[in-house]
């Protein structure tokens, strides 16, 4: 899953209003901010097999300690904690910690049976990226969803809040379309420097918020 982990980031901040939404976009895309990185030491392992499913040409041989469920509880009471620790608010690590967690629950819905519950299985997975249909509506529906949440419970307080989040909202979308027609990777090193540059979507969340308000 893609955007639907924003979408996601996006519906937090009404539970949450004093937390940022750059931190949202931490909590909900640590997984996969985390990923690369181990892609890259070699400590978590991929191979790009196209054709392994009709939206994803990706083998998630190894992730224990991005993706699997008890690793990624063990992340959001970090994540958690240390929000706490900073701001003092007991409700927002709550968010910051569900928002980690939530990206297991997410991936699962789309991911073949390859998410493990523990660092060595089991592994589940419903498998919706073999449906482009189901990809599609299940996706966009949880991005236009978070994203309304998400509107309707700030607003902009000068012209940046306002273009801010919509050059990010289409950019977002355009990268989930491109996933759809562009060719694989050539390798996972190319995979993982992509994924590092999603990164800059936290420092925007952040941007994006100090421009809008809470209703």
């Amino acid at each position: 899953m893609f955007i639907g982990h924003f979408g996601a980031g996006f519906a937090a901040k009404r539970a949450a209003p004093e937390v940022s939404l750059g931190t949202l976009f931490l909590a909900v895309q640590f997984a996969d901010a985390l990923w690369p990185l181990l892609l890259l030491v070699g400590a978590e392992h991929v191979r790009i097999a196209p054709g392994i499913m009709k939206v994803s040409p990706l083998d998630f041989t190894d992730y224990p300690i991005s993706h699997s469920l008890s690793a990624l509880a063990g992340w959001a009471i970090l994540l958690g904690g240390a929000f706490f620790v900073l701001r003092r608010s007991l409700r927002g690590a709550v968010v910051v910690a569900a928002g980690v967690v939530s990206h297991w629950f997410l991936d699962f819905l789309v991911h073949r049976p390859d998410m493990p519950v523990f660092p060595r299985g089991p592994y589940l997975g419903l498998g919706l990226w073999n449906s482009v249909p189901a990809t599609i509506l299940l996706e966009a529906g949880i991005y236009g969803g978070g994203l309304a949440v998400y509107a309707t419970a700030t607003r902009a307080k000068d012209r940046t809040g306002t273009w801010a989040l919509w050059a990010l909202v289409l950019l977002l979308f355009g990268l989930w379309i491109s996933t759809f027609v562009a060719p694989p990777p050539p390798n996972t090193i190319v995979l993982a420097v992509s994924g590092i540059a999603l990164w800059v979507t936290i420092p925007w969340g952040y941007w994006i918020d100090r421009h809008r308000v809470t209703r």
